[in-house]
């Protein structure tokens, strides 16, 4: 049986950054290379960076990325890495019309490559457009309609992009049909919570589907709202992990596999399940029954849900601010649970002397509020002011009558206004620290708390922002470090400190009980009376819904944030700002 050593690259590309990009696919395949690797494989769309969303509407960015390509496969042979068969993906177009879809040839399509010697020996596009969540491909692409196959040491390797397995039939069993002896898949697959046990039961039942080996490499890093997470697998026919690369940390996974040697004698164009035509290629080069050494067959162990989630936030932010050219954050720090998060998540993704707070008290602030917030830069390092927004707010109230919740968001407002002069004058991004249990009813103010770049709480709920909390300092401490968060600013009750002796709960049902009717709502789509006919009090419903569907313009225009629930606000969930509709 010939054996084939495999290296899955499961590394961070930037979105239109094709030198870099291409930069990296050599540096990565050099490392391969090394290792003894005989066919090396990136994700879905690496070279252009994915998603690139209407940049595929660009003709010349489309030129561009076959341009890339081209020159990428020369580029392999001038390093001394012609002799290994690189997959990778890219933007790529149709040759021909389609008119099932009505889109003339050229069209964009979300395409991969084998590169050897040079050249490019094969090209094929995705198969599977999905067109449900946070992907609108039927907006960018047409679809591919080939089951490329390719035949390197004797083994015949069939290859399919990221939905072509997500679907049912298409190119997995197309693969059997083919006698393929592995399918290997390459992927865009954005971070979801438990999504790594959904995608290892989905790769194992296409493998066993596909009747061989499944070898899945995925990227990582983050590209405005979504986190890609990596998770690489490789899994035999019958469903056993061969290996598997860690979560969220660029990472080349290298193996021996025991595959089958190539029999089928089938010929180009032959049509297979689902309308695909099997278009063959076979690169130099005789079946190895031994290779020299043997790498570890590694399978990485799975985070805590609490560690996975940290992680995401963390590479979500660090990705945003160094993607966009930033190197330093700012945070309006409270003392509150919120912003303590969002500072400890900004100290971990880009170190402690690249985050910048500032506490704003006003006549509200309550001394503890004041002190932990001190509290928490001095345990982490980080820059920390005060600036009192007393003087600003005065001069205000001077000059205006304001009362009530006018005042209230005053205060706020000012805070905003005074963190954009900072991040003006000095350069740093701000941070917005609004949680998804407030974004979700309303409470936060328009140009106040919600002024920034970037939020990277905003799909937390408030009950996981004190369990990622707790989990954050029991970390320190299994680390032998010191925790960042004081302990005062998790266990008191939280207020905006707004007005004398304010608390959320004046506002606002327990925080518990609210998001169990806002994830029922919201990432359920249940309706008013299946919440209510789920036990929940009819009259906590009704005030819920109602808060979630008139906040609708305010969520609108609150910066983006790592995606880490199955529905964030932004590009999963999309209802009108207008709407009558208030039976939920």
């Amino acid at each position: 049986m010939p054996k084939l050593r495999l290296a899955l690259s499961q590394i961070d590309p930037w979105v239109g950054d094709l030198a870099r990009n291409s930069a990296e696919v050599v540096r990565w395949t050099k490392q391969a290379v090394e290792a003894g690797a005989q066919l090396v494989a990136f994700p879905e769309m690496a070279l252009t960076g994915y998603p690139v969303e209407d940049l595929a509407l660009r003709g010349s960015f489309v030129e561009a990325s076959r341009d890339a390509l081209v020159e990428l496969a020369g580029r392999l042979v001038a390093d001394g890495l012609g002799e290994v068969p690189v997959v990778v993906g890219y933007l790529g177009r149709s040759e021909h019309a389609s008119p099932r879809f009505n889109r003339p040839a050229g069209s964009p399509q979300n395409c991969a490559a084998v590169l050897h010697r040079g050249a490019v020996v094969t090209r094929f596009a995705k198969h599977h457009l999905p067109n449900y969540g946070v992907f609108d491909e039927f907006r960018w692409f047409v679809p591919g309609d080939q089951l490329p196959v390719v035949r390197v040491h004797g083994v015949d390797v069939a290859l399919a992009i990221c939905e072509d397995i997500w679907q049912d039939g298409g190119r997995v069993t197309a693969a059997r049909e083919a006698e393929a002896g592995l399918l290997l898949v390459i992927n865009g697959s954005p971070y979801e919570r438990n999504k790594d046990d959904q995608r290892l039961e989905l790769v194992r039942r296409r493998a066993a589907e596909a009747g061989c080996t499944l070898a899945y490499v995925n990227m990582v890093g983050g590209q405005d709202e979504l986190v890609f997470d990596g998770d690489s697998i490789v899994v035999g026919a019958d469903g056993e992990v061969l290996a598997r690369s860690p979560q969220f940390e660029e990472h080349l996974l290298v193996l021996d596999l025991d595959l089958p040697a190539a029999s089928s004698d089938h010929t180009d164009g032959l049509l297979l399940s689902d309308g695909l035509h099997l278009v063959r290629s076979e690169l130099p080069g005789e079946p190895q029954p031994a290779l020299a050494g043997k790498p570890v067959a590694e399978i990485a162990p799975r985070l805590s849900d609490e560690a996975e989630i940290w992680a995401a936030l963390v590479s979500g932010t660090r990705a945003y601010v160094a993607k966009n050219g930033f190197r330093s954050v700012l945070i309006g720090l409270s003392g509150g649970i919120d912003s303590a998060l969002v500072a400890s998540i900004a100290v971990d993704a880009i170190g402690a002397d690249n985050v910048h707070c500032v506490s704003m008290p006003s006549r509200y602030s309550s001394e503890h509020s004041k002190g932990d917030a001190a509290e928490l830069a001095r345990r982490t390092g980080l820059h920390f002011r005060t600036v009192s927004i007393a003087p600003m707010f005065d001069a205000y109230m001077g000059a205006t009558e304001l009362t009530g919740l006018a005042e209230e968001n005053l205060q706020s407002r000012l805070r905003g206004t005074l963190l954009m002069a900072i991040s003006n004058q000095e350069g740093h991004i701000v941070l917005a620290p609004g949680n998804k249990s407030e974004l979700a009813v309303g409470y936060s103010t328009l140009y106040g708390d919600s002024v920034g770049a970037y939020g990277p709480i905003k799909d937390v709920y408030k009950s996981l922002v004190f369990r990622l909390a707790r989990w954050r300092n029991e970390e320190a401490e299994r680390r032998g470090e010191v925790p960042p968060i004081p302990e005062n600013t998790i266990t008191k009750p939280p207020s905006a400190e707004l007005r004398p002796d304010q608390m959320d709960s004046d506002s606002l049902p327990d925080y518990d009980l609210l998001d169990s009717v806002l994830a029922r709502y919201i990432e359920g789509d249940e309706g008013r009376d299946a919440i209510v006919a789920a036990g929940f009090d009819p009259a906590v419903v009704d005030r819920v819904v109602r808060l979630v569907d008139t906040a609708e313009y305010k969520r609108r225009q609150y910066p983006p944030g790592p995606k880490i629930s199955v529905k964030n606000f932004g590009r999963d969930r999309r209802l009108p700002i207008t709407n009558r509709w208030r039976r939920g």
